[in-house]
């Protein structure tokens, strides 16, 4: 049976949501505010109804903004937990602000038992059609750049203060740093800050074009300079002209690729390949780096020239784990671009996520982070991206605090109850991820039957059609 929880001074309110439920939920009160919490993290609560004073003490100048803090509180709590907010009529207006900050619906005092049954059917139909929904949808992918958020580092803030002093000149910049760090976001900032934003940006990932074609593709070809050439091909610096062009990796391009293009920053000009007309470049350079340029240069596999004309302007972005203090910001930022690209109700990170990941190495930096989030937000099924959708490994350094709270009121067997349907529910969700939600393969996998497995989901609330 499923638990309601009714936190409010109004005994006639609580009346009306116990005779409305009590046939097909337990419904429990909680008959202090500070006792809220505690009854949350204990008795696994799925839908709350609670008074606005109760939800926000603060009785002026409420919104949505304020009241989402007291909403990620309860949810930090019982991440799957559904929130209907009891209020007097003449504060209906606080209540939309509380459902916009994330809230389920309202009810207003004297509750009805007929409306307080409504709303709660009309919370679970709208949670089945958005599933539904979520399936069927097609994800619409963003292929532009990242979220530039609001930094805390003073690292960062020197690199967006270098950006702003440099986008609006023609200079050619050298973005370098790790793989994943963000040079290609920093170049399209540079260009979208610049006076030549409405020209193309065209980027180049040098490392990923085979070296008997890097110039073929930079420059372009004539029609029979080569075999395979079947007729003319415009290169990307052509491509860009009256934009920007971004060569990144440019550590790796081949010595003859290296003299070409140092031809086309010294004389403004390139030809086609197999060509003979000089075409000017209008193109400004971004390059980047993900090694060291001048060890390149010292072991005779770059040209120190080009590298002094690349070098112009040079901006180095440090790694994650050097700029720390920005990981819950970036955390919250790609949660935020994933929900506009698909609506899935989900309201925040769970504090124990947020600590885990401040205190990860991050190996593949900012790319690494938006990945685990967007992994984190496909495979979860509360209001909050939780330990369960993220992998074991993040939490390593800390496994006892960042899996199971513990509460050390409880008995023994209590807690080691509590810990094996934590790990069992997070296994089942790993090895759905893996096995597409297919449940014949998954129960295959786990050693059970679907029929068992089928049981297990309902029981830990799991839909597998979010893993498709």
């Amino acid at each position: 049976m499923r638990n309601i929880l009714v936190a409010t001074d109004d005994a006639a309110a609580a009346g009306a949501v116990e005779k409305s439920f009590s046939e097909t939920f337990a419904v429990r009160r909680a008959q202090r505010r500070d006792a809220l919490l505690p009854m949350l993290e204990k008795e696994n609560i799925d839908v709350l109804f609670i008074d606005l004073d109760w939800l926000d003490r603060k009785k002026e100048d409420r919104s949505s903004t304020t009241m989402k803090p007291a909403l990620s509180e309860l949810w930090a709590k019982a991440p799957n937990l559904e929130i209907i907010v009891l209020t007097p009529q003449d504060n209906i207006r606080e209540a939309v602000s509380a459902v916009k900050a994330g809230a389920g619906n309202y009810l207003t005092y004297p509750v009805n038992p007929a409306e307080a049954t409504y709303v709660l059917e009309s919370l679970q139909e709208s949670h089945k059609i958005q599933h539904e929904l979520d399936y069927l949808r097609k994800a619409a992918c963003d292929v532009g750049q990242a979220p530039i958020l609001g930094t805390e580092s003073p690292h960062m803030k020197k690199v967006f203060e270098k950006v702003a002093m440099v986008a609006p000149t023609k200079s050619t910049v050298l973005i370098t740093g790790e793989t994943g760090t963000g040079k290609g976001v920093i170049a399209r900032l540079i260009h979208s800050s610049s006076a030549s934003r409405k020209g193309p940006f065209v980027a180049v990932h040098c490392g990923a074009i085979p070296e008997n074609l890097i110039e073929s593709e930079l420059f372009g070809h004539e029609k029979g300079s080569f075999t395979g050439a079947v007729k003319r091909k415009a290169g990307r610096f052509e491509i860009a002209a009256g934009g920007t062009i971004f060569l990144d990796e440019i550590g790796t391009i081949s010595q003859a690729a290296q003299v070409r293009l140092l031809q086309v920053l010294q004389d403004k000009v390139f030809q086609r390949v197999g060509g003979e007309t000089d075409i000017p470049m209008h193109a400004r350079i971004i390059a980047a780096a993900n090694v060291d340029l001048e060890q390149l240069i010292k072991q005779g596999a770059f040209r120190q020239d080009l590298y002094f004309r690349l070098n112009v302007f040079p901006i180095e972005i440090p790694p994650l784990r050097e700029r720390r203090e920005d990981i819950p910001l970036l955390a919250e930022g790609f949660l935020e671009q994933l929900r506009r690209q698909t609506p899935k109700g989900i309201g925040g990170i769970h504090p124990t996520v947020i600590n885990a990941l401040c205190n990860y190495s991050w190996p593949g930096n900012v790319r690494e982070l938006e990945n685990l989030i967007e992994r984190a937000f496909i495979l979860e099924t509360s209001h909050m991206l939780t330990p369960e959708s993220f992998p074991a490994d993040l939490f390593a350094q800390d496994a006892p605090v960042a899996s199971v709270p513990l509460d050390l009121s409880l008995p023994l067997a209590e807690v080691r109850n509590q810990a094996k349907e934590h790990a069992e529910r997070r296994y089942l969700k790993e090895l759905l991820g893996e096995c597409k939600g297919r449940i014949g393969r998954t129960a295959q996998r786990a050693g059970i039957t679907p029929r068992q497995l089928h049981k297990l989901l309902t029981r830990y609330n799991i839909n597998k059609v979010e893993f498709r």
